[in-house]
Formats: structure tokens, C-alpha cells, sequence
């Protein structure tokens, strides 16, 4: 891929996905996004989760990067892309976010792409989707429901594993105090609880994660904010107008044990044409079970 003035190259974050390339690409005013960017062929963009980075694809992109352009960006907000002041409730709202990635790919070169999300990455991808249906060919959500729904399902005691969603929803202030002072502590809580295999965020890796997020949790908390206020918004105008992903859409998810709840179900409201696979990993699967999503990921890319 030959490159632009749009797409500046930099030192790649240590440690970062090995054979990529890394760039800053400027994406909105004052807003520039890092992303690693590898292989050739048709584009795909990942999209992390939380509390991690673009780090987390570095078993699943190598793989596709065998004959597909890769390009696996931190979100706004998120590890060593730039981290805008939330002064309106828009700037971390996931119709942002996605405007990001939409003009991240048209910089690189890619007016159209496929687009997987992890987490808030899925969040991200599921908004781009249905704002770009036509830069969006295929879309795939890992361990999500979408931002409407997650309101529903994470309620009564299920909702008890929702707490960061919760607390990250309050007012401007407290929340970002209290993360902050208990910055390590509260992010690897969750590394911990959502991973059913330990080894699979080594040392480093862990500490990567912990080291960008201290960095970042006004953004973060922002992030979270937002689906609580506007991209509820967003969600609800779209439902009202029968507005769907209209592209083929994969979703792995774990069975989250919520009662009543059907996911496979609530994902066909959203993408008529859906496949939904149950893993029995945790949360963090790209890390966890890297060959699952890859396969997953590649029979999407077949539909």
C-alpha cells in the first residue's frame, strides 16, 4: 500500500503486533488516531475493547494479514491515540467514534472495509454500520449486546457484572476520582475477572494495558458515559426508523447466563442476515482463543 500524506509513520508503542507498520492518522480537528496497519488485500479493520488497546489483536491480525490489508487502531480515547476533553457528551458518542474509523479508512486508501469490534470496539462498529452501511461490508461484534439492549439485560442481580457501566454513567467528577486513585487496581480487576485463562495477557501485556489506561480515564469514563446518554439516543431514533445492519453480520459472544435473555434474538432485531456463535472462553476471546475468531472472522469474510 503505497503511503499518503494522510498517513504519517511512527514508532510503534512497546510492545506492539509484530511485522505491522504504525502510523498516526490525523481524523477529525485536533484528533489523530494511532493505527498498526499490515498484509494486503482486502481491508479490515479491528476495533478493541476494554480495558485494553489495538494490542489485543496481535495473535488474530497476523493471521488475516496473510491476505488482507489489517488495520487495527486505538479508538479516540484509548491507548496512544489522542484523547480529546468530553465538553459536550458528543465527542466520545459512538457516532463519533465511528466517523473516525470511516475517515481513518478512507486515509489509508479504503472507501469500503469489513469491521470487527471487541467490547466498546463492537459498540464503535455496530454505530458504523449503521451510520456507513456503504463503507461497511461485513461486521462482526465480540461479547456485546447492542448499546439499547445492554440497558435491559444488565439489570436486577445480572446487572451486578455491569457495575463499571454503571459507575461510569454517573455525572462528570466522582467517577473519575475514583477510578484514578485506584487506577491499577481497578482495570486489572476486570483483566482478571473476564479471563478464564490467565496466561493469555502475559506480564507485559497486562502492563501495557494498565499503563494506557491510567493515561486515559477521563476518556475512558467518557466513553461509558456516552452510552449511557446519547448513544442510547442514537439506538432508540435507529429502532424507530427500522434502521439495521444490512451487511452480513457475525457475533461471538459467551453465554452470559442472563434469565430470560435470548442474545441470538436480540441480535436479529438489529442484522437480518446473522450468525451467532456461543464460545465457551471468556471475555477477552481474541486473546484467549485467537483461532476461534480467526475462523469465525474468516467464514464472515467468505459470506
Amino acid at each position: 500500500m503505497e503511503r499518503t500524506d494522510h498517513m504519517d509513520r511512527t514508532q510503534p508503542p512497546q510492545p506492539g503486533i509484530g511485522g505491522f507498520s504504525y502510523h498516526r492518522v490525523p481524523v477529525a480537528e485536533a484528533v489523530s488516531l494511532l493505527a498498526a496497519v499490515g498484509g494486503s488485500g482486502p481491508p479490515v479493520v479491528l476495533l478493541h475493547g476494554f480495558p485494553q488497546t489495538h494490542l489485543m489483536w496481535r495473535h488474530v491480525a497476523p493471521e488475516l494479514a496473510a491476505d488482507h490489508t489489517v488495520i487495527c487502531p486505538d479508538l479516540r480515547g484509548y491507548g496512544d491515540s489522542d484523547k480529546p476533553l468530553d465538553t459536550d457528551g458528543l465527542t466520545y458518542a459512538k457516532r463519533t467514534m465511528a466517523a473516525d474509523i470511516v475517515t481513518l479508512a478512507r486515509a489509508l486508501g479504503h472507501d469500503r472495509f469489513a469491521l470487527a469490534g471487541h467490547d466498546r470496539g463492537a459498540l464503535v462498529a455496530v454505530r458504523a454500520g449503521l451510520d456507513h452501511p456503504g463503507a461497511v461490508t461485513h461486521l462482526a461484534s465480540l461479547d456485546v449486546v447492542p448499546t439499547l439492549d445492554t440497558w435491559e439485560v444488565l439489570r436486577g442481580t445480572p446487572g451486578a457484572v455491569g457495575f463499571p457501566l454503571y459507575l461510569m454513567a454517573q455525572p462528570p467528577g466522582l467517577p473519575e476520582r475514583m477510578i484514578a486513585a485506584t487506577a491499577d487496581d481497578f482495570f486489572g480487576h476486570y483483566l482478571d475477572l473476564w479471563t478464564r485463562d490467565p496466561d493469555a495477557i502475559p506480564a507485559e501485556v497486562r502492563a501495557a494495558y494498565l499503563r494506557a489506561c491510567r493515561a486515559a480515564v477521563p476518556s475512558i469514563v467518557a466513553d461509558y458515559r456516552a452510552s449511557a446518554h446519547i448513544d442510547v439516543e442514537h439506538d432508540a431514533a435507529d429502532r424507530r426508523t427500522g434502521n439495521r445492519l444490512r451487511m452480513p453480520v457475525t457475533v461471538i459472544q459467551q453465554d452470559w447466563g442472563a434469565p430470560g435473555v435470548d442474545a441470538a434474538e436480540l441480535w436479529r432485531d438489529w442484522a437480518p442476515d446473522l450468525v451467532h456463535r456461543t464460545v465457551s472462553c471468556g471475555h477477552f476471546m481474541a486473546e484467549e482463543s485467537p483461532a476461534e475468531v480467526v475462523r469465525a472472522l474468516r467464514e464472515l469474510l467468505a459470506r
